[in-house]
């Protein structure tokens, strides 16, 4: 069974067990319905058992997305709470799909804790958000710790491309519509006039792509244009590759719609026809002073909140926050000639034509299925930030469990005097590192925090996303800053040891070290939230000292 499937068959399960459990009231009929969900966790999901809650011991049932969240509420919680995390120690919080032993946690939760600014697989979220307990707690802590002087940085996108950067985007949080973070909406591509082909995909992992949109067979209303539909969660934007295979003028009408819940029918919110001038003068468009995108960062638009669909842009790519709004009808899209590009041999390609045949292609830019929102969600780098966390998560914790108040607020005092040793400590250790070395190259790009926080320059990294696969551009960059900057190592988180061959290889042509640092989750060599990041401190020391 493969991922998606599994994540179905988790919801759908998940969903039986939570009916049962506002119907059971024996031990023995729950007994065979916690083996039954875990007997089909262990042949869906692997054989690696995972902690289950345990309703009716007495305590707060905690589930969290990570195991980070997880070991800064059991500091808070202490024996008054279980609290078990979905995504296992070692694993990546970007790409792991929940199983149906993770949604048999949820049901029985009376807390929920995500990190979420789209840190975690949506799917997780999916099963978490719509197997929850309507009387239990769902706090999202990035977007909630801003009320705890949480410091959170705005992701910005600034890619040096000669074409504009053209995305998909959903602005706004449609709660008249009912949107919640579980829902999804659909950008669906309903007709394309033109005179050649149009698709528009995304080269995922390790360059498997996903069609979303494809002109060359129609465009089926009867199955609501199902295979020319991208999926996307509230407030995201996603990247994509735009191909054409003739010049000329292009209009490609798409439509905005919301599926609030799995189960219900979606409602269609905007649409509108976008112009593309494909290898010809964007004024053959016939458009009255139009607005010319040809450089930059621009995305098509579901409005949630106002209705309708647009586009924003900004010429210098800064990112969504800079973005103007402009009608679709005052639009030009330029797909200049100098991005006729050759249809690569891989057969994953095969869909746009012969290998060697030339296209037209607006870039995806940053490759991998990576989906966000304006805020950086690796928050816990800056150890202010997981300060700001313990704070929430025991005033959570206290709200629903008021017996307990006393004893969450003295196990928060115990562990927030040892986050603000542990930031003095990463302050003092990384100071001890001469300010010429203080050059971090990683992974991925998931340590502007602990960069601005505690004075480490991000020199660069393979991708933005852990899910990525770089390409020869990344590769070329990368290595220039680390010959340029004289970097003396290179860092690799352990659990993407897997998937970082190109970091080690460029860091063995250029003699550098390669060192581990803890990013997205802890494991045996960092069992906690503090281990992790005093080993992060000592690690940067050790390799750049």
């Amino acid at each position: 069974m493969g991922r998606a499937t599994l994540s179905t068959a988790a919801l759908s399960a998940a969903a039986r067990l939570r009916g049962q459990r506002g119907r059971t009231r024996g031990r023995g009929r729950l007994a065979a319905l916690v083996a039954m969900v875990v007997t089909a966790a262990f042949s869906l999901g692997g054989c690696t058992a995972k902690p289950l809650l345990t309703p009716g011991d007495g305590k707060l049932q905690v589930v969290t997305t990570t195991g980070i969240l997880r070991d800064l509420v059991k500091n808070v919680g202490g024996d008054r709470v279980d609290a078990v995390s979905i995504i296992p120690d070692g694993a990546d919080p970007h790409t792991y799909e929940p199983t149906l032993r993770d949604a048999r946690n949820v049901v029985y939760a009376d807390v929920a804790f995500s990190n979420y600014a789209m840190l975690e697989e949506h799917n997780i979220i999916k099963v978490l958000d719509t197997n929850l307990p309507k009387s239990a707690t769902n706090v999202s802590l990035v977007e909630e710790s801003a009320k705890y002087a949480a410091d959170l940085i705005q992701l910005t996108e600034n890619v040096n491309l000669n074409t504009v950067w053209l995305g998909l985007r959903v602005w706004g949080s449609g709660q008249q519509l009912g949107v919640t973070r579980d829902s999804d909406v659909l950008i669906q591509a309903t007709n394309v006039t033109g005179p050649g082909k149009m698709y528009g995909y995304l080269t995922g992992t390790f360059g498997d792509t996903s069609v979303y949109f494809d002109s060359s067979n129609g465009f089926d209303a009867s199955d609501d244009y199902k295979d020319d539909t991208a999926t996307l969660p509230a407030d995201s934007h996603t990247h994509l590759s735009w191909a054409f295979t003739k010049p000329g003028i292009y209009h490609v009408t798409l439509r905005g719609q919301v599926k609030a819940t799995p189960s219900a029918i979606p409602v269609t919110v905007g649409q509108a026809t976008y112009t593309f001038a494909v290898g010809v003068n964007p004024s053959e468009a016939g458009i009255k002073n139009p607005v010319v995108f040809n450089q930059g960062h621009a995305d098509l638009s579901v409005e949630l909140d106002n209705g309708g669909m647009d586009t924003h842009y900004d010429p210098t790519g800064g990112g969504e926050m800079t973005q103007k709004t402009y009608p679709a009808n005052q639009v030009v899209i330029e797909v200049p000639n100098n991005a006729i590009a050759e249809i690569p041999g891989d057969r994953q390609f095969r869909f746009l034509g012969h290998p060697g045949d030339q296209i037209y292609q607006l870039a995806q830019a940053v490759l991998g299925n990576h989906v966000h929102g304006e805020l950086d969600p690796h928050t816990w780098q800056n150890v202010r930030n997981a300060e700001a966390y313990v704070k929430l998560i025991r005033d959570t914790l206290s709200a629903k469990d008021p017996a307990g108040t006393a004893t969450y607020s003295a196990n928060a005092a115990r562990y927030l005097s040892q986050l603000d040793a542990l930031d003095n400590y990463m302050r003092t250790t990384i100071a001890k590192i001469p300010q010429a070395n203080r050059y971090l190259v990683t992974t991925h790009d998931g340590f502007a925090y602990l960069g601005k926080a505690y004075g480490i320059q991000i020199a660069g990294f393979v991708t933005p996303n852990p899910s990525s696969q770089p390409s020869l551009a990344d590769r070329r960059k990368l290595t220039e800053s680390i010959h340029n900057l004289k970097v003396k190592a290179v860092f690799l988180e352990p659990n993407l040891k897997a998937r970082s061959s190109d970091l080690t290889q460029v860091a063995n042509e250029q003699h550098v070290k390669v060192c581990p640092i803890y990013g997205d989750t802890l494991d045996s060599g960092a069992p906690t939230y503090i281990d992790m990041m005093r080993f992060n401190a000592n690690t940067l020391r050790k390799c750049l000292g």
